[in-house]
């Protein structure tokens, strides 16, 4: 353990103090190249392909599981003019028939919406959207596979809306670390990454506060395992700030603690956890100034029992901007962008741990 830190729960929520957002010139201009390396992916070690996104490239999405089905909820798609745009489009994988279809879609378009499953039933808690700058919503939702309708909830506090946050659930209560209001594509371009934790109780419809991350971060990815929530990774305001940092917030002291570092500093990425191990994929961006707009391919899992990490094959198709769920055991990653920015591509591969 390396150092104490914190993240989410209470009453209706005071925003914390906003940090200084930052402008960085490497960030890449949006662009709609749905390419995959012309390398031909190679699968094995517990990776397997499946059926494309039915409908298509999608990027900077979220992912949720209802049984033996898997849920892709907005994002951003390539559009006419050779950009991209933010879409409320959701498909729905069927993990058993290896088949995508289209229900309801969300009812506010948003790219890097906050969203978890809880009950069966699967929570959209904001995100973000716009279109040359894209900010936070407050808009918040709730979809149930059964009648494939969306019922709005009452919208996130003010001063607390955010996208890309860290997303975890422990009973009836939906658990938010991290996250940015501001991300402006291109050149130069805005982002501003919080440090606000917080928490949504599907009970009661109550939000309270937790203790703030150590530091702000976005693109990153969590998990609850037990009564921890884990923040793994991401990064604060910009590609070329990207982390290796695992913060641990025990839900029951609620107080922060940091525990082993990733072994590669990256944001963006996707994970999802299985047999109380959080399996990190992919990412972007590079912390050493080298070139702030690699694309990773690291597999990277964290035993939340033994605190340490350890290395395993690599993604076929390197990705970041993406999501990752579990369904039996497996975990299933589809969409992302193959390049810096925005390269959305319809890539549908599965990782099964126990194969590798």
């Amino acid at each position: 353990m390396r150092r104490g830190i914190a993240l989410l729960l209470g009453a209706v929520l005071a925003a914390s103090p906003a940090l200084p957002a930052h402008a960085h010139p490497d960030h890449p201009t949006p662009t709609a190249t749905a390419t995959v390396p012309a390398a031909e992916p190679v699968y094995g070690k517990g990776w397997r392909p499946r059926a494309a996104i039915g409908q298509g490239p999608r990027q900077e999405h979220s992912v949720a599981a209802v049984g033996h089905r898997v849920y892709l909820i907005g994002g951003i798609i390539p559009d006419a003019a050779g950009g991209v745009e933010t879409t409320g489009r959701m498909e729905v994988y069927d993990t058993r028939r290896d088949t995508w279809s289209t229900v309801a879609p969300l009812p506010v378009p948003m790219n890097h919406p906050n969203v978890a499953t809880v009950g069966g039933r699967i929570y959209v808690l904001g995100g973000l959207s716009g279109g040359a700058s894209w900010q936070a919503l407050r808009d918040s939702f709730v979809y149930d596979p059964r009648t494939d309708k969306w019922t709005p909830l009452p919208p996130m506090p003010a001063g607390i809306e955010r996208g890309s946050a860290a997303m975890g659930v422990r009973g009836t209560k939906i658990y938010l670390a991290g996250g940015m209001r501001t991300l402006t594509p291109g050149p130069g371009g805005l982002q501003d990454t919080v440090d606000l934790v917080s928490s949504y109780d599907v009970a009661t419809g109550r939000w309270e506060r937790l203790p703030s991350l150590p530091q702000a971060r976005d693109h990153v990815g969590g998990a609850v395992i037990g009564s921890t929530f884990y923040v793994l990774g991401g990064r604060d305001r910009g590609q070329v700030n990207v982390r290796d940092t695992v913060y641990a917030l025990d839900l029951r002291a609620r107080r922060w603690s940091e525990r082993a570092p990733m072994p590669t500093a990256r944001g963006g990425i996707a994970a999802a956890a299985v047999d109380g191990k959080i399996y990190t994929f992919g990412g972007e961006g590079r912390h050493d100034g080298t070139n702030p707009n690699t694309v990773f391919s690291e597999t990277e899992a964290y035993d939340t029992a033994h605190d340490r990490w350890v290395r395993l094959a690599p993604m076929p198709v390197p990705r970041h901007g993406t999501a990752a769920v579990a369904v039996g055991g497996t975990i299933y990653i589809p969409g992302g962008g193959t390049a810096a920015g925005a390269a959305p591509v319809d890539v549908n591969d599965v990782y099964r741990p126990a194969a590798s």
